[in-house]
């Protein structure tokens, strides 16, 4: 099943939602404000889409809040940061099994609807 993380007022996630709900594909949504990634879900999404750094919303007004903004972390650091403030994600993480994107990707969602599709 495709997950999709992210907020209800972020315009990114409703696009999402309204992506696979158009093509009649059954999502799973996570409210990011309730919970966060898991460290295993969160590893997995990294790994995905190419490392932590791909995650963190660095033009977030959270990031800035937190002093991030001109701030060089490691990557340990970053998933130590992204994992107790979820808030510092960008939005949506789409994820279906071990493939994930970060952002608006129709292509990629496209992608993972047609995989669920033929599962089916």
């Amino acid at each position: 099943m495709i997950q999709i993380f992210g907020h209800p007022r972020c315009k990114g996630t409703r696009a999402a939602a309204r992506f696979f709900s158009d093509r009649r594909v059954k999502t799973h949504e996570v409210d990011l404000r309730e919970k966060g990634l898991s460290k295993g879900e969160l590893d997995s999404v990294a790994r995905a889409v190419g490392g932590v750094e791909r995650l963190v919303d660095g033009g977030g007004a959270r990031f800035k809040e937190r002093g991030f903004a001109h701030a060089a972390l490691s990557a340990e650091r970053l998933r130590d940061e992204l994992l107790a403030d979820p808030s510092l994600l960008q939005t949506p993480i789409v994820r279906l099994g071990a493939q994930a994107t970060v952002g608006v990707d129709e292509a990629a969602w496209r992608r993972f609807a047609e995989a669920v599709k033929s599962t089916a």
